[in-house]
């Protein structure tokens, strides 16, 4: 039921854009294996460019393998859940759906619009994108807060300068300790 959703909405993005199902057109009948630990995906290209999940058992011509904190990683942009991929198998064919995936957007408010309207879909989707945005900004905020606070009002970190100039300090140290030792080597011999 899952892999029947997954693949819903696959081709829902692909048909969005007909630019992605052409170009997967070339590699009808190829296969390709998602793996995100503890679940696993295999999909076959269709003539017609989509995906369709495969009638009979065959070894994949790609396996890409995500991390399983994936999930957790897709806020931070589909290009770091792609840097963390381990591909194996038919190299054209897995450059070919990294392009594609890595290019791929859904337009939720056109979608949004076949059921409320085209002026509520705007509305939810500029709210929902403020609220994003203020989200990430109230997260910002209190990881600076945090760390200043760490680091001047508990003392549990160094404040970066004070880390700095000790760092400094210490490299001057050595190298005048290396200076005396050098001068009391020579008196020594």
């Amino acid at each position: 039921m899952l892999q029947a959703a997954l693949l819903a909405g696959l081709n829902h993005l692909l048909q969005g854009s007909g630019w992605a199902s052409a170009r997967l057109a070339p590699f009808a009948g190829r296969r390709a294996r998602f793996e995100l630990p503890p679940f696993h995906l295999e999909l076959c290209v269709a003539p017609d460019g989509l995906f369709e999940l495969p009638v009979e058992e065959a070894a994949p011509d790609v396996v890409i393998s995500l991390p399983a904190e994936t999930p957790f990683l897709l806020p931070q942009g589909i290009d770091k859940v792609v840097s963390l991929a381990h591909v194996a198998g038919n190299a054209e064919f897995a450059t070919e759906l990294s392009f594609i995936f890595r290019r791929l957007n859904w337009d939720v408010e056109e979608d949004l619009s076949a059921v409320v309207g085209d002026i509520a879909a705007r509305r939810l989707v500029r709210g929902t994108n403020q609220l994003v945005g203020w989200q990430k900004q109230t997260a910002t905020r209190l990881a600076e807060n945090l760390a200043e606070y760490l680091a001047y009002e508990s003392s549990l970190l160094v404040p970066g300068g004070d880390f700095i100039a000790l760092r400094d300090e210490i490299g001057r140290f050595n190298a005048e300790l290396t200076d005396v030792e050098a001068r009391l080597a020579k008196l020594a011999s």
